[in-house]
Parts: structure tokens; sequence; C-alpha cells
């Protein structure tokens, strides 16, 4: 089994995809954005989103570094995207922009489209697993053993982010109304957070590509 199977490369794969998915982390942001949904659209809305950033992670392992290179894209402008993208998302939750003011009416189907952006992409498949993805591939340097427990880590990751999120929505009959309001307002600042240090990782990014070309 040893042969076929690297348990080392798996733990490491796994856990440094647990920490900057961060599964736990996921849940208040999942319940804000998934805010007067039903509870099965909230469940279509976990396995949609689930189901995205594990597309856009595998897309990235087997195509990643060509896609990037191909279109000329650094990780630095990928931070950059990703962070600018997740601060208009993390206004809207601050500010309540995003929902009808006293409107308690369940979100219509089409609003399941959170699931895809952002939650799928990037707040999941975000900047920060898009490159460990890709480094971890460039580690496997095409050995079959640590290409097949780099593939077993993201399947394990993304069963872990859908268990948070599917069973996040009990949490919604102890919280009731006012407590989603609050958990909206402190995904918003988290969020907001998270946005910032992606773009202050871009620039420095950039900066370093800079001095690095002189």
């Amino acid at each position: 089994m040893s042969g076929v199977f690297d348990a080392r490369f798996f733990g490491e794969a796994f856990v440094t995809l647990v920490v900057i998915m961060d599964p736990p982390g996921t849940v208040p942001l999942f319940l804000a954005l998934t805010k007067g949904q039903t509870p099965a659209a909230r469940r279509r809305s976990a396995r949609l989103a689930v189901s995205v950033a594990f597309v856009v992670i595998t897309a990235f392992a087997v195509f990643g570094q060509s896609i990037l290179d191909y279109l000329g894209i650094g990780i630095p402008a990928l931070q950059g995207a990703g962070g600018l993208l997740l601060l208009i998302v993390a206004l809207d939750l601050l500010t309540g922009s995003s929902s009808k003011a006293g409107s308690s009416e369940p979100v219509k189907e089409e609003n399941v489209n959170v699931a895809l952006v952002p939650l799928g992409t990037p707040l999941l498949a975000g900047p920060g697993a898009i490159v460990a993805t890709i480094v971890f591939v460039r580690r496997a340097d095409g050995h079959l053993p640590e290409l097949l427990s780099l593939a077993a880590a993201i399947v394990a990751v993304h069963l872990v982010i859908y268990l948070a999120m599917r069973f996040s929505v009990p949490l919604l009959r102890l919280l009731r109304d006012s407590g989603i309001v609050l958990i909206t307002r402190i995904a918003g600042l988290l969020l907001s957070a998270i946005a910032v240090q992606l773009i202050a990782q871009c620039v420095i990014g950039f900066v370093n590509e800079a001095s690095i070309a002189r």
C-alpha cells in the first residue's frame, strides 16, 4: 500500500488545505450568505459550493501552472482579483445592502448563485488554496504515490467542508433572525480583513517581482 500511497504527503496536503480553506470559518459566512433561504435551498447551496470549489481546485491541480503561464497571470494578480471580489461581498454583508430591509421572505431559488460566487470561489477555492495545490503538484513531480495522496487530500478536505456547512443549518434554530444578523456583520468584518490581506499580499508580490526584475 505504501508503494501507491504516501501517507505523509497526504497528511501535509490535507492539513495545509484545511488550514487555508478553514471549514469552521466558512460556517458564519455560509449562514450569512444564505440568510433567508429555506433549509433545502441551503443544503443545495452547500453541495453546489463544495462542488464548484472541488472542480476549481482540481482544474488548477491539473492545468493550473499551464493556465497561468498561457495567460501571463502571476500569483499576485490572482490574489488581487480575489481580494477585490471578496471586498465587494464583505461591504454588502456589513451594510446589509444584499437583502431587503425588513423583509423576512426566503431568498428566491436563483439566489443560490451565492454558492458559485463567493462561496465556491474565491472563499473556498481562493488564491491561497489554488497556490497551495499548484505547489503540491510541483512537489509531487509526476510521482504516482504523491499524486494519488494529493487527490485523496483534496477529496477529504472538501468532504470536511461540506459536513461543516451541512450541519451548520441546525444552528439557525438557536440563533434566530437576530443572531443571523449579528453573524452577518461579523462575517462581513472577517471577510473584509481577508480581502485586505489578499490585496496586501498582491502588492507585496508585485513589489518582489519588480525588485527581482531589476
